[in-house]
């Protein structure tokens, strides 16, 4: 089973052409949207602390909207049914894929273009950093993404290692 958040590229300096954001105190829909765009003009893009990015509003209506889509349902078979991630690397890639022409090649071949990690990986950890200041817009009430989804049983692995 391949985890999708900690991904290997094949070369090291391939990732060094990548360029590299930390989601951190962004705003999720503003960040995605410049994502978006940057990955379908050819530009590769490594989104770093996924579990940091902001999503405005308060915590309750986020949680609602949230329980709205993961309640979708199928009356037939539950294989069937929509799947929806519930990790923070895996709901800021979906939220970035929501911007993309999907459905066309040209939305595919740019979603392969996007890396999303929570956390920094130790091959990154090196490298500098860009931020997108457009999206740095302080919102309040508001809630990061990992909160958000520990609300839904993800379980921060930071957090995990540093209990006795």
């Amino acid at each position: 089973m391949k985890r999708r958040g900690r991904e290997k590229t094949k070369d090291v300096n391939q990732r060094k052409q990548a360029t590299v954001i930390d989601a951190s105190d962004l705003v999720l829909g503003r960040m995605a949207s410049n994502v978006a765009k940057r990955i379908l003009n050819g530009e590769e893009i490594i989104v770093v602390n996924a579990e940091n990015a902001i999503i405005s509003g308060s915590r309750e209506n986020a949680i609602e909207e949230v329980k709205k889509h993961l309640g979708l349902r199928t009356l037939s078979a539950q294989k069937k049914a929509p799947k929806r991630p519930r990790r923070p690397d895996g709901f800021v890639r979906r939220v970035v894929r929501g911007m993309l022409p999907w459905k066309k090649p040209k939305g595919k071949m740019a979603y392969k273009r996007l890396k999303v990690f929570i956390g920094v990986p130790e091959d990154l950890s090196g490298i500098s950093v860009q931020t997108i200041p457009e999206a740095k817009k302080a919102m309040r009430p508001s809630v990061t993404v990992g909160n958000l989804l520990e609300a839904f049983g993800w379980r921060n692995p930071m957090l995990e290692q540093s209990k006795p």
